[in-house]
């Protein structure tokens, strides 16, 4: 059956679906030896021969999907130029497919992310909205309650719009831990609320994804997600497109 190329490489495991188009956009896929830069391009996994890069993909056989308590100073990629320690490092000895993170969680912050070969998982998993994210972050001094609230709001940094968040006192003290919450990922979104009132961080864990939390899970460690678990997201996925239609 012929299906659309980037919803093929996202089942491989290649990358997301919006990954997937940037891949044949620029000219690294090919179908039976013809490189392929149309975004509707289909094709049959089973009959064509499709590669991404001169190498062959194969949809995988089995969907993995992997918790792991990543440590600060490790990047949340599948490899690094620059030979930085990366997290498929923690679970390459034992998993032999290839798998890549959901997501990203900067290299100084610590704490859960999921790895996973399912590029359609991946991808609802990364859109906006969808599945909240929990973290435990530390801050230099004392954050004013009307400063936090601006936060709390959503602000405009560098032109852009953050969503409202939830932000609670999880430890007081001179420099402070909060619990917040956020319903969208951009690029150390966290870091730069706080810096924007004047309060860096100085640490950042994340501890809970949607429903999965595990506070057993030392940094560094791994374990596979129960069935229960994935069908539990998958629940997530279908409640918030309900929720979209209505």
């Amino acid at each position: 059956m012929q299906e659309r190329l980037q919803k093929i490489l996202a089942h491989a495991g290649i990358a997301s679906r919006r990954k997937a188009e940037e891949l044949i956009a620029q000219g690294r896929v090919s179908v039976n030896g013809h490189i392929v830069s149309e975004l509707g391009t289909k094709a049959d996994i089973h009959e064509d021969v499709i590669k991404v890069d001169g190498k062959k993909i194969r949809v995988p056989s089995r969907s993995i999907y992997i918790l792991l308590n990543k440590p600060k100073n490790v990047m949340s990629t599948s490899s690094d130029p620059e030979g930085r320690p990366t997290v498929i490092e923690y679970v390459q000895e034992r998993v032999k497919e290839r798998v890549y993170p959901v997501g990203r969680l900067d290299f100084a912050s610590e704490g859960l992310i999921l790895l996973t070969n399912d590029g359609t998982f991946t991808e609802k998993m990364t859109k906006a909205g969808v599945i909240e994210k929990v973290y435990h972050v530390k801050v230099s001094g004392q954050p004013q309650e009307r400063d936090l609230d601006k936060l709390r709001r959503g602000i405009f940094y560098a032109n852009e719009r953050l969503a409202p968040c939830g932000i609670e006192l999880l430890k007081p003290g001179d420099n402070p831990w909060y619990v917040v919450t956020l319903h969208q990922g951009r690029n150390q979104q966290i870091r730069n609320m706080f810096q924007s009132i004047g309060h860096p961080v100085e640490k950042l864990r994340r501890v809970r994804i949607g429903c999965l939390a595990d506070p057993k899970l030392k940094a560094g460690q791994w374990r596979y997600l129960r069935d229960e678990e994935v069908a539990q997201f998958q629940h997530e996925f279908e409640k918030k497109r309900g929720s979209r239609r209505a």
